[in-house]
């Protein structure tokens, strides 16, 4: 605010006296003040600024209404070893301090926990590997040749190392469910499934009983 708008808010000339700025003053107030008709609350404040301007005082500063503070979402991210078998995670509490928790077997994502007063939201999370509800997800990289006519195949999963048996159709469809193979049940939750996505990876290397094989079964065809 400057001498200018103030004078030009209470209507008052260049060098106006006290007396002459309160006179000002009262006009000014009771035409702005918010309780009476045509008032405006943002009016009667430049009002009063502008009087405490002209009398040398300083404004008062609006009052400051900080912003409201963002719930601050903490988590545990566990992998899916942990989600299937149970296990300890380490959680960093609100005062700096890293506590051990021992987490049952089978906690889906989602679900909270309590420690030292503050509530932790579960988060399951792993190498390739995805949580949909009580199921598990991967994905296997596998021989061309096997999306093509089946076979057996060797994959890792969160369980450990598993031998599947890809038939024609679930080759067609490049996927293979395991059942019982996901996460344990627990409580009201069901018992869930593995289920394996297959998808084309390098060629193997046809040795050659493999070659003598395909050329038997090609010569079967004939």
């Amino acid at each position: 605010m400057t001498a200018r708008s103030a004078r030009e808010r209470l209507g008052v000339a260049p060098g106006a006296d006290e007396h002459a700025l309160r006179a000002a003053f009262r006009e000014a107030a009771k035409r702005d003040h918010p309780d009476r008709p045509g008032g405006d609350a943002a009016l009667f404040r430049e009002t009063m600024d502008a009087y405490r301007f002209l009398r040398g005082e300083a404004p008062e500063p609006a009052a400051f209404i900080p912003p409201p503070r963002m719930p601050v979402k903490l988590v545990i991210e566990i992998p899916p070893e942990i989600a299937i078998v149970g296990g300890l995670a380490m959680v960093d509490a609100a005062d700096g301090r890293r506590t051990r928790v021992p987490l049952p077997p089978g906690m889906r994502p989602g679900e909270t926990i309590t420690v030292a007063g503050e509530t932790f939201e579960i988060v399951v999370r792993g190498d390739g590997a995805i949580v949909r509800g009580d199921d598990l997800w991967i994905t296997a990289r596998v021989d061309p040749e096997l999306l093509r006519d089946g076979g057996r195949v060797t994959v890792d999963t969160p369980r450990g190392e598993r031998m599947l048996w890809v038939s024609r159709k679930a080759a067609a469809r490049a996927l293979v469910r395991l059942a019982g193979e996901g996460l344990p049940a627990r409580e009201d939750r069901r018992q869930g499934d593995l289920f394996v996505r297959l998808a084309a990876g390098e060629a193997r290397a046809e040795g050659p009983a493999r070659r003598m094989l395909r050329q038997f079964a090609a010569a079967w065809a004939a």
